[in-house]
Formats: structure tokens, C-alpha cells, sequence
């Protein structure tokens, strides 16, 4: 279940992530529809990944947060817990940084329905808001068109390309990093 609201936009929400959301976490990163463009290679148990999210809620330098879905029937302002679902998450690591890294999914269930833009949109605005970076970033490789699609629909460049970086579902895979200034998102927003 998460835990505190962070942002809120019209279909969906930024919440905290806790301890408690260990099983989610890991279920949805041992689905291979996740796993396989996400280029996760490691299955971890429940006690392994519980370890992996203590390390991350304890980082200071990492904002975490779980995709959640507001109910249709949520009344105009924050929903409260028992009124989402959660359906993907979203990282940002090491925020204090020049250049904080973006890293998130949504569950297959869910694609392709406008959650990971609204999602996208909301967390830059909460970076660019709270944090003074430089600008962001984010990787992908280079099978997973999808991601590279909506980071060039946010206005993030292609700033380079390592070749044959990653063994993904049986080929090495390009990984791409794209990156987004803070002058280009104001001046879009």
C-alpha cells in the first residue's frame, strides 16, 4: 500500500513508497513483459528485495515513488490510499545531483493508456520544483521504442549511445541515454 500522496494529476498520482510495497515491487519485476525491456536480469526473493527497497527509502539522495491510479469516482483533490491502485513506479536517483536520473515502469495491464506520460510529466515538474538540477536523464535501450518515443515527446535529446551494452532475452542490446535541461522543460511548460 503506498504511502504519503506527492503529487496528484487527473488519472493518476505520485505516492511514497514503503517497505509494505516490497511484493508489488517484486512481482512486477519478475513479469517478463517488465523484466525483458527493462533489461532487469536479477530475480530477487521477498527477503532479497525487501533489502533492495530498505536501501533505497533509507538513500536520502533517491526519491521514490509508486504510480498509483486514481479511482474514477475520486472527488476533485488528493485521493487517499484506499482510493488508488498501484500500477508502476518511478525513480529518481541521486536528486541533489546536476543531473538526476530518471527510472520507472508500468505494469503491462496499464500501457499504453497515457499513465507513464501523465506520471512523466508529474515527476519532472516535482524535480524541476523541489531540487535545482542542472537537467535530468534517463536511459533505455534500444528495443524499447515505447520509452524513447515519450522522452522525445517531453523534449529530451538523444545524447548518446553505448553499443551492445547489455545482454537482454538473448542479444546484446544498444543502451540509450536521453537528456532533458531545465531551460528546454521551462521553456515547453
Amino acid at each position: 500500500m503506498p504511502g504519503r500522496i506527492v503529487e496528484n494529476g487527473e488519472r493518476v498520482s505520485l505516492w511514497t513508497v514503503e517497505r509494505e510495497d516490497a511484493e508489488f515491487l517484486q512481482l512486477a519485476h519478475a513479469n517478463p513483459e517488465l523484466r525483458y525491456p527493462l533489461g532487469i536480469s536479477m530475480h530477487r526473493n521477498r527477503q532479497q528485495m525487501e533489502e533492495v527497497l530498505e536501501g533505497h527509502i533509507e538513500n536520502q539522495d533517491n526519491a521514490n515513488f509508486l504510480i498509483c491510479l486514481n479511482h474514477d469516482d475520486t472527488e476533485s483533490g488528493y485521493p487517499s490510499a484506499d482510493e488508488v491502485i498501484s500500477i508502476g513506479a518511478i525513480d529518481v536517483v541521486n536528486v541533489n545531483a546536476t543531473r538526476p536520473e530518471l527510472q520507472g515502469w508500468i505494469l503491462p495491464d496499464h500501457q499504453n493508456q497515457g499513465y507513464a506520460k501523465e506520471s512523466l510529466g508529474l515527476v519532472i515538474d516535482y524535480i524541476f520544483r523541489t531540487f535545482n538540477p542542472h537537467g535530468i536523464y534517463m536511459e533505455t535501450y534500444d528495443h524499447n521504442v515505447p520509452i524513447q518515443r515519450l522522452a522525445e515527446a517531453f523534449g529530451f535529446t538523444e545524447e548518446g549511445r553505448k553499443r551492445e551494452t547489455e545482454f537482454i532475452d538473448g542479444e546484446y542490446r544498444d543502451g540509450i541515454q536521453y537528456g532533458l535541461l531545465r531551460r528546454e522543460w521551462e521553456k515547453e511548460s
